[in-house]
């Protein structure tokens, strides 16, 4: 087992901190899952370079520090990052293990992602209260009833689907959620949470249903999704096409993940070749792949945590065999009453491709309505900011 030691994150000008080059030193956040998560990327190493000596040091990042506020109340994108990426600029640290989906789609200059380990599952997980019969389902629950999340893409698309339901911000590490989700005196009648932290942390018997875009338990869906025809993209006329006589006009699609739900990625300084060449068999380039299209979605988009965008995609659903890549994508408003729904196939094989694909994506997204939903969510964010600077 790697050794683990906590730190206090300055926040000093970058320095280089010199250390014995068999020594890596690994940065992490503090929770049990980060820890897991660290201690995974370690025994990979180990298999690799049994010859080096891996150190993980743990901290508390402004998101962990900051229990009550919900996140899409905040107005920095590097909740999780920053202080992180100071100790790795400073030298404290060679690397940072971090979850995909919390990693800004903008990294500081002299940053990089040097490896993206195989994907987890990254569908969504309900979690039932303990004292619900085992059968309930969203569908099936009590109008007004409670569901706990700290992310706006969830509940916006779960009001969408199930405008009977109302939703409160529930935060803390995994076992905190579960918790409070258990307690006698709990408001939740379910949660939701990434499925692959439950199962990182082996708490997978405690998912109730796994949410994603075939799974509806035929609710009625009372949004709106907008139906502005689509500008031609090169490729993809017959996708665009075959989506608009069926998912375009029909947006019961069910729960779409966050932009890099369920892998992990590892963060280096630029440059640092030693790293990267330590870090190269655990890359996966399949998830690779798959979440730079996602993520340059989002990027175009100017999407983060405060936005309800949601992504799903999937390999081989083409003419194309294994290398043609499916992405399916959504654009909700807070309330979840107007949606904008696309999907796409191309064949991926290099970066700039699936760059390249994420980016026609979202011009689909704007070319069908999306820019005044997101204009909005914007402008309610900036209000809500200059009332708080102001109080």
């Amino acid at each position: 087992m790697a050794s683990t030691q906590t730190a206090a994150a300055e926040t000093t000008p970058p320095t280089t901190t010199a250390t014995p080059s068999n020594v890596i030193n690994i940065g992490t956040r503090r929770s049990k899952l980060a820890m897991v998560q660290a201690e995974m990327v370690v025994e990979m190493l180990k298999k690799s370079q049994p010859e080096n000596e891996y150190n993980i040091t743990a901290i508390s990042t402004m998101g962990d520090k900051n229990q009550t506020t919900a996140l899409h109340d905040f107005g920095a994108k590097s909740l999780w990052t920053f202080e992180l990426e100071t100790m790795l600029l400073n030298g404290e640290v060679d690397l940072i293990v971090h979850c995909l989906k919390d990693i800004p789609t903008q990294l500081p200059p002299t940053c990089t992602i040097s490896a993206i380990l195989r994907r987890e599952d990254p569908r969504d997980a309900l979690i039932l209260s303990p004292r619900l019969p085992a059968h309930t389902t969203l569908s099936s629950l009590p109008a007004n009833s409670i569901i706990g999340t700290s992310s706006v893409r969830r509940s916006a698309q779960l009001a969408r689907i199930y405008p009977h339901l109302r939703f409160q911000s529930v935060r803390g590490n995994v076992g905190t959620r579960l918790g409070k989700l258990d307690a006698d005196d709990s408001p939740f009648a379910a949660i939701v949470l990434a499925a692959a932290g439950l199962i990182r942390l082996d708490l997978g018997d405690r998912i109730s249903t796994f949410l994603s875009s075939k799974n509806v338990e035929g609710a009625e869906d009372h949004s709106v999704t907008e139906q502005a025809p689509p500008a031609p993209h090169e490729k993809a006329e017959q996708q665009v096409e075959d989506e608009q006589k069926t998912e375009g006009r029909n947006p019961r699609w069910g729960m779409l993940h966050a932009v890099g739900q369920g892998a992990l990625a590892i963060e280096t300084r630029q440059g640092d070749a030693r790293i990267e060449a330590l870090l190269a068999p655990l890359h996966d380039k399949e998830t690779a792949l798959a979440t730079l299209a996602e993520r340059s979605l989002m990027r175009t988009l100017e999407g983060g945590c405060s936005v309800p965008i949601g992504v799903e995609t999937s390999w081989g659903d083409g003419d194309g065999g294994e290398v043609d890549l499916t992405m399916k994508a959504i654009v909700c408003s807070v309330d979840g009453k107007q949606a904008v729904t696309a999907v796409m196939t191309r064949k991926i094989e290099s970066e700039p491709e699936s760059d390249e694909f994420g980016w026609e994506m979202a011009r689909l997204l704007l070319d069908r309505g999306a820019g005044p939903i997101l204009k909005a969510i914007n402008l309610n964010r900036d209000i809500l900011e200059n009332q708080a600077g102001n109080a």
